[in-house]
């Protein structure tokens, strides 16, 4: 009694201390010495008196609070008995700083001793929750000791030491909570010490950074906190288990668990949006920092819960298979032969372990089940197990048998769980065959009852009318009553399992069965629903029985179990929609039946277009938001009997069963247009456009075949252009044929330098005069001529063939500009204009590259414009801002090309050092007949003007154009009224030989 109530008796004895502290301040060095001391005193009599498996922790413990109650001692030394004021630093800093290490080294005793070490998830998550604090710590505590010019170096170095030993402190504590242990007392008022600690030093950090610090104050509480509540921690009766060896709690990633970490994440965001609020973001480099290492974390966490879930499904898999071979276990021998062979294949492999089943004095009481330390069990046992330190052990029911499981005790903690199914599967087993053996064996109907009196199973013995003569007294816990005999059996038998039922019997009374088991559907006597496990025999010609037996078990929990793990091997977490496992069994099950009764089945692959853009801009957890809105809208256009389902990422299917090919193209056809409507996730408009390839029966005799047609109709949807959806044709296969080939052509045609340039000039659109050519590249084919970029560039980017072929054009482009300078007057040539793929810009060594080429051909840097587009910029990645600073700083002019069709905000034009805006044809094309698309362009020639940017229209094919755009103040054009793509001889004609061109603005 009086070892339970230490830590109340404890607490209130600090509560007098601390009343005692505040109301006679002129005291407060001796009410506060014996605070310390009451600590230190409280973990050591909590030691003496619990005798914990390990000391050694909670002295590190002790030791910590020893350091710092002399600490604080020393401290009111120097103050009340020297005189000194807020001495800073000083010795007593010293003890401060040394209680971190020690209260950080107690804290992984207990982990070690508890969880053991290898628990990924939880130090994944301690270390997401310590990053987010961290970068607290060092943004409002430690950088402002950093920058203060008034500290010395030494009054930095402490000052710095505290905030760092309290990210220690609450590291190894978070790496403790969330090492999924079941909370206890003693956990609790470690945590309540923690906090009080942390808190107290985060306000007198910042106290010393604004003020002086004096003794008497609020904060002292949170010591005091941190005094009481550790040691009232060594003194509760829980205090044991810290250091004793426990199955984990579950470490999945609950709501809180997800709210929390989501919380730490979000400080690195969260900051730079009030920096950049007050002005400058001044820890930007460290922000970044974080916010890299959580990422990695975050992702690192996603592979580990897979990880899980794999591990998770084939421990079910393995687990099912035990069970069905205990199911049919004749004997004990093979059912114990069966756990053996299920142990040594849910560990994981080349994990040492022991299994043996140890028989207990019947005599004595059953140990209790569960993980313990080998050193407690009898020396029989330890003498068998002396090879490991900690064991499972589970009860086999009827036999006295103990199953022990001995292997390394991270194994057992994360095997526990499915330990104690399998061995009470096992017990089961060996209930039933021991059950049966003896009622077979015995004639005496009063030893049978007594056998049958204390099992689980319900013992029913069923006459020839199907009228229960016998019931085991355990029917009353399943059943609801015990007197059901002399009722019908099928009282108790759901009315649509009759039918089954009544025919296993017939067979069974028919000498088809021997013996068989099925599941059905019971009643309680209270109407209650369940499902039971019937096996049936046929013992009528025994005269002590009379009937057939029926042996019924409870199965409800377990049968939902397997029904929720079944759901989630077949369905997609994230949207609830079958997987790609279960779409393709569906898929066969309808082709099946398309045969039989000729029918229509049509396969619809979805795929979003830009799903990768949503990730990149607005973060995962917007981009899986949208992927559970497309999946409602999908679902929302089908039928319920049709499937949908989603294969992974952001590519789904849908089966549907109709009455005719123009059913699936209008069922195709309400998709891409239910899609092609914004979704608004997370406050945001996002694009939700897909494209869809749809197969039918029609063309495709199998399953297989089936889906790999509407792949391939989604390919060519695809590269027909966004939103859009195509029906799988048996012409599809050619043009794909024909793309392969062109690709291998293409990939010639690089290895032989088969690409010739064509240079269109840009003009100023008032006088006509050109300013600069745009290189632009055609293919010359051995067969067909020359070929325009439209018909090979998208293959050049699938391929990656397009870095090697821009990097032939830029540098032709660069020998031609130098022979022509070298041919006319000095600033004849202003400027050639070159395009650069996304890809290629981000080729590791571009600038390297462009440079040399620059060198090389002997052309002026400013002589060079290079054309990028708009995806280029739509993140806000670093390497490409330096990349684009560093060619602004050779000289090398930059424009935006097709501007106007791209995703991205404006806000890179005041930020990216940018020359150039190039209108899109499209803009241009029907701003004479459309008032909307001459706004457009109006919108962009002043938007350019107040970025102080040029401006050129491409795609200039009629004077009204020209006339037009000079009027809303476009300065320069190119297109076909001015000229067409020229050879390089007619276009070098255009250079005039001795005035200069005029500048782009």
């Amino acid at each position: 009694m009086l070892k339970s109530k230490l830590s109340a008796w404890f607490a209130v004895w600090m509560a007098l201390l601390t009343v005692a502290f505040y109301r006679w301040p002129d005291m407060h060095m001796l009410w506060w010495g014996a605070i310390g001391l009451s600590s230190t005193t409280g973990v050591v009599v909590g030691v003496l008196v619990h005798r914990p498996n390990r000391r050694w922790p909670w002295f590190l413990l002790a030791t910590a609070l020893a350091c710092f109650g002399l600490g604080d001692f020393l401290y009111n030394v120097q103050t009340d008995v020297f005189g000194l004021t807020n001495p800073f630093p000083s010795f007593p800093d010293g003890l401060y700083l040394a209680m971190y290490p020690l209260v950080a080294g107690g804290l992984l005793g207990f982990i070690r001793s508890r969880t053991g070490r290898a628990n990924r998830d939880s130090l994944i998550d301690a270390a997401t929750l310590t990053i987010g604090v961290a970068l607290l710590s060092w943004i409002f505590l430690i950088d402002p000791y950093v920058r203060n010019t008034e500290l010395t170096l030494w009054q930095k170095m402490v000052s710095i030491g505290y905030p760092l030993g309290d990210v220690l402190t609450l590291a190894v504590f978070a790496r403790l909570l969330t090492g999924g242990v079941r909370r206890t007392g003693s956990i609790n008022l470690l945590g309540l010490g923690t906090a009080g600690l942390l808190i107290a030093d985060v306000i007198y950090g910042l106290i010393q950074l604004n003020g002086d610090w004096h003794v008497g104050g609020p904060t002292d509480l949170g010591w005091v906190v941190c005094y009481g509540a550790w040691a009232a921690a060594a003194l509760h009766p829980s205090m044991r288990e810290l250091t004793e060896p426990t199955r984990s709690a579950d470490t999945d990633l609950g709501v809180r668990r997800i709210a929390l970490l989501g919380a730490a994440s979000l400080i690195a965001p969260g900051l730079t949006l009030v920096e950049a609020s007050l002005g400058t973001v001044r820890d930007a480099a460290v922000i970044a920092v974080s916010s890299g290492v959580m990422f990695v974390l975050v992702l690192t966490r996603l592979a580990g819960v897979m990880g899980v879930h794999r591990q998770s499904l084939a421990r079910e898999r393995e687990l099912r298979e035990a069970t069905t071979t205990l199911v049919s276990a004749a004997d004990p021998a093979e059912a114990l032969s069966a756990v053996r062979t299920a142990l040594d294949r849910l560990l994981p492999a080349d994990t040492p372990h022991i299994i043996a089943v140890v028989r207990v004095d019947a005599e004595a009481e059953l140990p209790a089940p569960g993980l313990v330390r080998v050193s407690g069990l009898t020396p029989d046992v330890r003498a068998v197990l002396r090879e490991f330190s900690s064991t499972l052990r589970h009860p086999l029911g009827v036999t006295s048998d103990m199953l022990y499981l001995a292997a390394p005790t991270e194994a057992l903690q994360a095997l526990q769980p499915t330990f104690e199914v399998l061995a009470s599967q096992a017990a089961m087993a060996l209930e039933r065959i021991t059950l049966t053996a003896e009622v077979n064996r015995r004639n005496s109907e009063a030893y049978f009852r007594t056998l049958i009196h204390n099992t689980s199973d319900v013992i029913l013995i069923v006459d020839d009318n199907d009228v229960i003569q016998y019931a085991s007294p355990s029917a009353g816990p399943v059943f609801g009553d015990e007197r059901i005999a002399g009722y019908e059996l099928w009282e108790f038998i759901a009315h649509d399992e009759r039918p089954r039922l009544a025919e296993l019997l017939g067979q069974v009374r028919a000498g088809l069965h021997g013996h068989d088991v099925i599941d059905v559907r019971a009643e309680r006597v209270d109407g209650a629903a369940m499902v039971v496990e019937a096996d049936c025999r046929d013992l009528r010609d025994d005269t002590t029985v009379g009937g057939l037996v029926l042996t019924v078990r409870d199965v409800t929990e377990r049968r939902r179990m397997e029904e929720q793990l079944i759901r989630q091997a077949f369905h997609d977490a994230l949207t609830g929609l079958a997987n790609r496992v279960l779409f393709q069994d569906r898929v066969e099950q309808a082709v099946v039946r398309a045969e039989r009764h000729g029918s229509l089945v049509g396969v619809l692959f979805i795929d979003l277009d830009d799903f990768k853009i949503v990730n990149d801009t607005l973060g995962h957890a917007v981009g899986d938001e949208l992927l559970q809105s497309v999946a409602r809208r999908i679902t929302g256009e089908l039928r319920p009997s049709d499937t949908v389902a989603r294969l992974g990422g952001d590519e789904f299917a849908a089966l549907i069963e109709a009455d005719s090919v123009s059913d699936l193209e209008l069922a195709a056809e309400r998709i891409t247009l239910a899609l092609a409507e914004p979704f608004t996730v997370a406050g945001d408009s996002v694009n939700g456009i897909s494209s869809i390839g749809l197969s039918t029966t029609v063309d495709a005799s199998s399953a297989e075949q089936l889906m790999r047609q509407a792949d391939l109709a989604l390919y060519v949807a695809k590269g027909a252009g966004k939103g859009r959806w195509r029906r799988y044709q048996s012409d599809l296969h050619t043009a794909v044929l024909e793309r392969l080939e062109l690709r291998a052509a293409l990939d010639q045609a690089v290895k032989d330098h088969q690409f010739v340039l064509q240079y269109q000039p840009i003009v100023d659109l008032e006088t006509g005069v050109p300013l600069g050519f745009e290189a632009l590249v055609r293919w010359n084919h051995p067969t067909r001529g020359m070929i325009a970029p439209g018909h090979f560039i998208e293959v050049a980017e699938e391929s990656g063939l397009i870095v090697p072929m821009g990097r032939m054009v830029l540098q032709q482009a660069l020998s031609t500009a130098g022979r022509w300078q070298r041919s006319t007057a000095q600033g004849a040539l202003r400027y050639m204009s070159v395009n650069v793929s996304a890809r290629q810009f981000r080729t590791p060594g571009f600038v390297e590259e462009v440079r040399q080429m620059l060198h090389t051909s002997g052309v002026e840097p400013g002589t060079l414009l290079l054309e990028i587009t708009e995806s280029l910029l739509l993140r806000n990645d670093d390497q490409v801002r330096a990349d684009l600073d560093a060619l602004r700083a050779m000289g090398i002019r930059l424009a935006i090309d097709d501007f106007g069709t791209g995703y991205s905000s404006l806000s890179y034009l005041q930020h990216m050092p940018i020359d150039v805006l190039k209108i899109d044809k499209s803009f241009i094309d029907d701003m004479l007949s459309s008032t909307q698309q001459r706004a457009v362009v109006t919108a962009i020639v002043q938007l350019a003007q107040t970025f102080n940017l040029s401006v050129v229209a491409e795609g200039v094919e009629e004077a009204g154009q020209r006339e037009a755009l000079q009027e809303i103040g476009c300065p320069y054009g190119q297109g076909y009224l001015f000229a067409r793509p020229l050879s390089e001889p007619d276009a070098f004609a255009l250079i005039p030989k001795t005035a200069p061109f005029a500048a782009m603005a």
